[in-house]
């Protein structure tokens, strides 16, 4: 493949940009009373309004055929087909099987993976009816009343955000959390809020070898048997989502009790998979299958709706647009719900992890971005937190909002104000305010012209600020399931159109393989220098604090 820089779509679009950029989009706007039907989609549960962005009618069809220029079509087949496009670590990338409802036959290696993934389907609604039943007993005959997921990563992020996001599904006798940090403090306050004999604990770790889920598991535990004091009873509190039976039921998880996933579900995919068992649990399997059925509309809509009226591909555009052209480095991610306040997290590892690269699928350095940094916060409290920066700072951030319609609250006052504030933002990002409406404005609100000449400049907003406002008619299991395939989803199409590797992440194995020969050296007394200057002088910093001072938690 030619190089991307220099292929005839991306030389295209860079001439385009150059005639564009300066354009207002309330000049757009103005020109075109049918800007918002001609750039907004439908589909299923979620609506995408588009038209506040720095765009015009020439500008969708040339990163169309930047889609097309880049073979997408061919590797969307492929990425449904079980093809291992994974190629760095030789595995298909398959977490759309997870959620394929209609029981079509999928192939990974010449078998179809449909009937391991019903079994396991079956396990969770058969595992899951029993706790919140009631039928599952703890040690002494208590239910369960706390569930306590551990893992870290997508074996955390993805369940939790879930969880969050549908608490008014959840059965009211059940909590859930969540221990990810290896910071003591995570496990710890956690242990605090729940009690042993109601407590169930799910170890999710696909080798049963994760140094951070593994630690957090074995101090709960330790925990466990210091106020039960017989091993027997950890069959009745822990169960494992692993790979790995073996440790798991040496750790003392009854074999019956463990769920399994596969080599094809990459781990910031897997909240599908057996890795929502939490979710399962607390929101009822039924609930999980709606997310699932939301996710696999989303997934339809991706591989059968026209590049021009698929939300996936547009978003992904728009983001390279953004990325490679304007040279914005940031993204922000503004839910304005807050059972949504988590979604921001969950969709930095999403596509942080998974197009943070600057290798191509060739193995040559790329020349250009792959990626912005992802971040956000919940609406309205982003507004009194970050959104100056985004209205007047020096740097184009574009923006996705998303909002439900309808709330499940029964204020809704809170609703209508909410969803105000919401349109609001993305109204006063894009038109701005000039000089002259400010003076305007000081003028009819009574300043003197001293006044006006010295605060005047600072009232004004440039706007031309671009954002994504996706709506959807309330936050169910089944639209949560289409926003979160829809992100990832774009994520895929833009690391086909960078030409790198979306589904490995070599940097984070890197960090591990460190950690574990760091963490040799602060276990043993005496200074170090087998490091760089460096990282030798803090371990021995700290050394010197800790063997003088040990001050250890009790479940180390």
């Amino acid at each position: 493949m030619k190089n991307l820089t220099q292929s005839p779509a991306w030389l295209a679009l860079q001439a385009h940009y150059d005639d564009i950029k300066d354009i207002h989009m309330k000049e757009l706007f103005a020109e075109d009373e049918q800007r918002f039907d001609k750039f907004s989609i439908h589909a299923n549960e979620v609506m995408l309004d588009y038209s506040k962005n720095r765009i015009n009618q020439q500008t969708m069809p040339l990163l169309f055929d930047l889609a097309r220029q880049s073979n997408l079509s061919k590797w969307r087949d492929e990425l449904f087909s079980g093809v291992a496009i994974n190629a760095t670590e030789g595995r298909s990338v398959l977490h759309s099987a997870l959620r394929n409802r209609s029981n079509q036959p999928v192939m990974v290696d010449g078998q179809d993976v449909m009937p391991k993934v019903r079994v396991v389907l079956d396990q969770m609604r058969q595992f899951s009816e029993l706790v919140r039943s009631g039928k599952w007993r703890g040690y002494n005959g208590h239910r369960i009343k706390s569930i306590v997921n551990i893992g870290i990563g997508g074996s955390d992020l993805g369940p939790h955000v879930v969880c969050d996001a549908l608490k008014p599904f959840a059965q009211h006798d059940l909590d859930a959390y969540f221990v990810s940090n290896v910071d003591a403090s995570d496990i710890l306050e956690t242990l605090k809020k729940v009690d042993p004999e109601t407590t169930l604990f799910i170890i999710a770790s696909k080798t049963f070898t994760t140094q951070e889920t593994m630690l957090n598991a074995f101090s709960a535990r330790k925990w466990f048997l210091d106020q039960v004091g017989d091993e027997k009873a950890i069959a009745k509190h822990f169960v494992a989502v692993t790979t790995n039976i073996e440790l798991a039921t040496e750790f003392g998880i009854n074999k019956a009790n463990t769920f399994a996933f596969w080599d094809w579900v990459g781990g910031r995919y897997s909240l599908w998979s057996a890795i929502g068992l939490s979710i399962a649990v607390y929101l009822g399997m039924d609930h999980f299958e709606e997310l699932l059925e939301g996710a696999e509309e989303m997934d339809q809509h991706f591989r059968e709706a026209p590049l021009e009226e698929n939300i996936p591909v547009v978003m992904a555009l728009l983001g390279v647009w953004y990325d490679d052209f304007f040279a914005a480095k940031t993204h922000a991610i503004i839910p304005y719900s807050q059972y949504l306040a988590r979604l921001p997290a969950f969709l930095q590892q999403l596509d942080m992890e998974s197009n943070g690269k600057t290798i191509d699928r060739n193995g040559q350095r790329v020349d250009y971005s792959t990626g912005p940094v992802i971040w956000g916060q919940a609406g309205t409290n982003g507004q009194h937190a970050f959104f100056q920066l985004i209205h007047q700072g020096t740097q184009l951030i574009p923006a996705d909002f998303l909002i439900s319609a309808l709330s499940h609250q029964p204020l809704s006052t809170h609703q209508r104000v909410l969803f105000s504030n919401c349109l609001a933002q993305t109204k006063a990002l894009m038109l701005g305010k000039t000089h002259a409406e400010v003076l305007d404005e000081m003028k009819q609100q009574g300043f003197d012209d001293e006044s006006i000449e010295k605060i005047s400049p600072h009232k004004v907003f440039e706007g031309n600020k671009p954002t994504n406002t996706i709506i959807f008619e309330q936050l169910t299991p089944k639209s949560l399931g289409s926003i979160l395939a829809m992100y990832e989803q774009k994520v895929f199409v833009q690391g086909v159109i960078w030409n790198i590797n979306s589904y490995d992440q070599w940097g984070v194995e890197y960090g591990k393989v460190l950690a574990g020969k760091i963490l040799e050296d602060l276990n043993v007394p005496g200074d170090v220098d087998g490091h760089d200057s460096s990282t030798n002088g803090l371990i021995n910093y700290r050394k010197k604090i800790y063997f003088n001072d040990s001050n250890e938690s009790t479940l180390d």
